[in-house]
């Protein structure tokens, strides 16, 4: 068991779960977690009073509020956990009133270590179960469209392997020389063919037991953990690419504020 895994869940302005999920969920379901753990430097460099960039407003509303709303948007969803830091004071009134919705103050040092965190009280505290199935989506991710998060859903429903949304490479890929600079220049040392390159995104889906050990195993090896479907590639597990969508980036730079708001209503 990581640290932080037996915090408590906040409980104000969300929905029960319903209960011991061993005896009244027969069928696999589908929970999702949101790392939101992070202060998101790079998103808040020049503010005179920064925020984790999680709780800035897109259109009136704390992103993370938006990029939860997006999987309540698909109802096979069953509950959204929303993973800080203990301390965190931002997040109950950023989710106020959301449905199916809970804070749970399991955020580590790492995302992996705030999924692992996380995965590891629900499954203590038997609000998942072992083939349950745990969609992790990034709170920077406001502009995930829902026909893209039912694209990820059904390809994992359907097929029984875990998998995530990802876009093919269209520019040309150039991998960088290592210390290899001239001048303050970086140097190229190949290109790669782009037609076997996708770029990540979120939502990363799996079944909570096989993420689990994956999130343990990799991290307890020292091994850089990414995202999730890095911890099932250190496993060995497979893992699926489904397409995903332009307007699910990940907003980063304090520009990206403004680029975002072109995607979200």
């Amino acid at each position: 068991m990581t640290s932080n895994s037996t915090a408590p869940l906040d409980v104000h302005n969300t929905q029960d779960p319903g209960g011991d999920v061993n005896t009244l969920q027969p069928e696999p379901r589908i929970v999702a977690i949101v790392p939101a753990g992070g202060v998101g430097q790079r998103a808040s460099s020049g503010l005179e009073t920064p925020v984790p960039k999680q709780y800035r407003t897109i259109r009136e509303h704390p992103m993370l509020r938006v990029s939860v709303q997006a999987l309540l948007g698909d109802s096979q969803i069953s509950q959204v956990y929303v993973s800080v830091q203990a301390d965190d004071g931002y997040a109950q009134s950023a989710i106020c009133g959301l449905d199916r919705v809970r804070v749970t103050r399991t955020a580590g040092q790492t995302r992996a270590l705030t999924v692992l965190n996380t995965i590891d009280m629900l499954l203590e505290h038997k609000l998942v179960r072992d083939v349950d199935w745990v969609l992790v989506h990034d709170a920077a991710r406001p502009g995930l469209p829902l026909d893209a998060l039912r694209r990820l859903v059904s390809a994992c429903l359907e097929s029984g392997w875990g998998g995530l949304l990802a876009l093919p490479a269209t520019d040309t890929v150039k991998l960088a020389a290592p210390q290899s600079t001239v001048a303050s220049r970086q140097l190229i040392q190949t290109t790669i063919d782009r037609n076997r390159v996708w770029l990540a995104q979120t939502p990363q889906m799996y079944r909570a037991r096989v993420l689990q050990q994956a999130l343990a195993g990799a991290i307890a090896s020292g091994f850089d953990v990414t995202d999730e479907s890095s911890a099932i590639e250190w496993a060995g597990q497979p893992s699926q690419l489904v397409r995903g969508d332009v307007a699910n980036f990940k907003v980063t730079w304090p520009e990206d504020f403004e680029m975002i708001e072109r995607y979200v209503k």
